[in-house]
């Protein structure tokens, strides 16, 4: 049974240490312990820690699913007496939760459950946790995931986990937890994964060289009473921790010492941070990066080490972002499981690592929330006020994420675990659209995040908010059909004829006859060319339009969280592949790689989340660890590594790197469920070289000749020369017309820049009738006393 202290329990305050007594006749053939609780459990057995995992039982939606880890302790019973024992922490059950400052959104004090079955012979012997336990408290003084733990050492009960301790503790009390929501570990626990060492040390400010998400691992030598205090921080400002992206966090750490020499670390909070401060005496510290144990399933390098730093930095966030759950940030009064974020991050996630346990019981708690509460919440689990409309990027979760794990993994079982749950949200908003078959009315985030949009209100983008659920829709609904017929269901015809109709109302209402597109931003352009909302002549056009864009914006990104993830395969698809890697490799702010260049370790929530002063973003809203935006890396991996998957969990793939951007080289290796497959290729002079490797069989797409290829399972490689079209170009001079320089995205995107710097208010317009005529020479006869510096500026963009 589940068991509570007696005593009254105070949010953030004191860890109650639970122990129960119990003899064995003889050592078991076989014992296993079963154990879980509401808030983190950490459980014990005559002393001995059990189990490596930490954070346990993680984050699920408790009310439906509270999952139960088995440990084998079999070697941990002996003759004679045994303790069962077991500290609980607040956790995500007491704890504050969220931005809204709340605690105890599940019990109002954490609560346990052990059940210890042994096997002796024919004999089956259960001890479960009951009334006969007793409670206390010891050195856990303080606990929360946000404001920390303090640990005074002097109040450590020694031997509370062993048989005959004499502690003056309370009975436990019977605690009332529905037992059908007890279910078996499906998601992968969360341990420590690594340890890192400090890359600085600058007086009390420790510097990881890495934000991460975890503990301080301390190693102090002090005397009885002395106080340790840690606090954690992403950023520093002039030498100090700058705690401003923790919001109302206080991320403290503190161990009061009993006197010599101990290692020490939190277990019931973790931070996320890249610095901290220490103050007192310490001899070693280290970090311990803690998150899901997930299998890691993907590489990419490249001869770039600014885009490996990018691929790194999205490692790096999702592996801070999966601590049980798949949240916003790390760090500050939130750490939600938001619906957006992994909707838009979903492909590059399920590249890089193995994520169906994760993702399996996030999708079972979601499907369990939407039958209680009639809707998709926009954070899973929900801990929110209000409930949450049905909004698209955000609520579609519900079927856009279970395709994405079908398509990478192949198993149709995980479309018919979710189907319910598919169907109900698309029914809903069906239920919702207007007479033209729009969804044009109710809240949606829009295009999040939009870097053009005010500070204070991030869903004020330039694209309508409506096109943006109309688009989404159309995506959902297809995908929805999709699953239908392969599912084989009786819905399968509705289902069509639904994304059929969302599909033409979105084109009536805001897709020109010629392919232009209602208001005339690069998302509505993106999300009308991935989604397949147009017929072939108005994609190629509307590719054109969406590569005038970019350009015009100086290749630096002006979409947010619903267009930023589609920019790049939207202009690589309609045959603008220079002008993908022009605003891949643009460094200025907003851009993919502006975050690079300012020392980024992890994605930002926004491109200008520190400004180039080193100044943090006032707006409240600048984690630094915020994965979404990490949705580039899908087109990394498909376009400069080579890897498209032709159907479902890799049975067939394309191979086709697209080399660009500068880049010499790249490798790739992705895990799939038929083995692993690695690509890589090499330019050295006008030598190319593609070498692959893999389980299954595969179209191979040369890059620069375009020659296609079918092979069988094992290893290829192919060595060739550039064709001759792929050789140096006439140099360009300042007599080469505007319009020739114009046709050059690269040279064109360089004169920019040097006319943004020279002349802010003068455009450089290579699309003027006059261009064909008019040189660099020309426009310098224009100008009054042109300098000497713009003339150079000017010949440098040009080479």
């Amino acid at each position: 049974m589940f068991v509570a202290p007696s005593f009254p329990h105070e949010p953030g305050g004191p860890a109650p240490y639970f122990r129960g007594e119990f003899t064995a006749d003889r050592q078991p053939d076989q014992a296993l312990l079963e154990v879980t609780g509401l808030g983190i459990v950490e459980p014990y057995l005559n002393g001995i820690r059990v189990g490596d995992e930490v954070l346990a039982p993680g984050w699920t939606s408790y009310r439906h699913r509270l999952q139960v880890s088995t440990h084998d302790v079999t070697a941990l019973i002996k003759p004679g007496a045994n303790a069962l024992g077991a500290i609980v922490g607040d956790g995500w059950a007491a704890g504050r939760i969220g931005f809204e400052g709340k605690n105890n959104h599940y019990t109002d004090r954490p609560a346990l459950f052990m059940r210890l079955e042994m096997t002796l012979g024919e004999q089956t012997v259960v001890v479960e946790s009951d009334g006969t336990w007793s409670a206390g408290t010891g050195a856990i003084i303080a606990n929360g995931l946000f404001d920390g733990e303090t640990y005074d050492a002097r109040r450590e009960p020694y031997g509370w986990s062993q048989p005959g301790f004499t502690g003056d503790w309370s009975a436990v009390e019977p605690f009332d937890w529905n037992p059908e929501a007890l279910v078996p570990v499906v998601a992968d626990p969360i341990r420590r994964i690594e340890e890192l060492s400090p890359v600085s040390i600058r007086g009390k400010i420790v510097d990881f060289g890495q934000n991460l998400t975890g503990w301080i691992k301390l190693t102090t030598t002090g005397e009885t009473g002395q106080t340790i205090t840690i606090r954690h921080a992403e950023l520093l400002e002039d030498g100090e921790l700058n705690v401003e992206t923790l919001r109302t966090v206080r991320a403290t750490d503190r161990y009061i010492h009993a006197g010599g020499t101990v290692t020490w670390e939190p277990r019931f909070t973790f931070h996320g941070f890249r610095y901290v401060e220490i103050d007192g005496p310490f001899d070693e510290v280290k970090a311990v990066v803690v998150h899901s144990d997930m299998r890691r399933t993907g590489w990419l390098k490249t001869s770039d080490e600014r885009l490996n730093r990018l691929h790194a930095n999205t490692v790096w966030s999702m592996r801070g972002n999966f601590v049980g759950v798949p949240t916003d940030c790390p760090q500050r009064d939130e750490r939600l499981g938001w619906t957006g974020d992994i909707n838009a991050f979903a492909p590059t996630a399920a590249f890089l690592y193995d994520v169906r346990p994760v993702l399996g019981s996030w999708l079972a708690d979601l499907a369990a929330e939407q039958r209680e509460r009639g809707f998709v919440p926009w954070v899973v689990p929900d801990v929110l006020s209000n409930p949450s409309a049905p909004t698209a990027l955000w609520s579609d979760v519900a079927v856009s994420l279970p395709w994405v794990l079908y398509q990478e993994y192949g198993d149709a079982e995980i479309l018919r675990r979710c189907y319910g749950s598919m169907a109900a949200f698309i029914r809903d908003v069906e239920g919702r659209l207007d007479a033209d078959g729009l969804w044009s009315s109710g809240f949606q985030f829009g295009d999040w995040l939009d870097p053009d949009a005010p500070g204070d209100n991030p869903a004020g983008a330039k694209t309508d908010r409506h096109l943006v659920a109309a688009a989404y829709l159309a995506k959902t609904t297809r995908e929805m059909a999709d699953t239908a017929e392969l599912l084989n269901t009786e819905d399968a015809a509705h289902f069509r004829a639904l994304a059929d109709k969302v599909r033409q109302a979105f084109r009536a209402e805001y897709v020109t006859a010629k392919g232009r597109i209602a208001g005339e931003t690069a998302t509505a352009y993106a999300l009308a060319i991935c989604f397949d909302l147009l017929d072939p002549d108005q994609e190629a056009r509307a590719g054109r339009r969406l590569a005038e864009l970019v350009a015009k914006a100086g290749y630096k990104i002006s979409t947010g969280f619903a267009g930023t993830p589609l920019m790049l395969p939207a202009l690589s698809r309609t045959g603008h592949l220079e002008a993908a890697y022009l605003m891949l490799m643009e460094p200025g702010c907003p851009s993919f790689l502006y975050p690079v260049t300012m020392g980024a370790t992890t994605i930002w929530e926004r491109w200008d989340a520190i400004a180039p002063d080193g100044t943090l973003n006032p707006s409240g809203m600048s984690s630094l660890n915020h994965y979404a935006l990490g949705a580039v890396t899908d087109w990394l991996h498909k376009t400069v590594g080579g890897l498209t998957p032709l159907e479902p969990g890799y049975r067939k793939v394309l191979i086709a790197p697209q080399p660009g951007g500068g880049l010499t080289n790249a490798a790739l290796t992705h895990w799939t469920v038929h083995g692993d497959i690695r690509i890589s290729w090499r330019v050295e002079g006008r030598q190319v070289r593609l070498e692959v490797s893999v389980p299954v069989e595969a179209t191979v797409r040369l890059p620069y000749t375009g020659e296609t290829i079918e092979v069988q399972l094992g290893e290829h490689a192919w060595s060739y020369e550039l064709p001759e079209e792929y050789g140096e170009r006439e140099p360009y001079t300042m007599d080469t017309s505007l319009k020739t320089l114009a046709a050059d995205p690269t040279v064109w995107q360089a004169l920019t820049e040097v006319f943004a710097k020279h002349f802010p208010s003068i455009p450089l317009d290579g699309n003027a009738p006059e261009a064909a005529a008019f040189s660099l020479n020309t426009v310098l006869e224009f100008i009054p006393g042109p300098s000497q510096e713009l003339a150079d500026d000017l010949k440098a963009a040009i080479q």
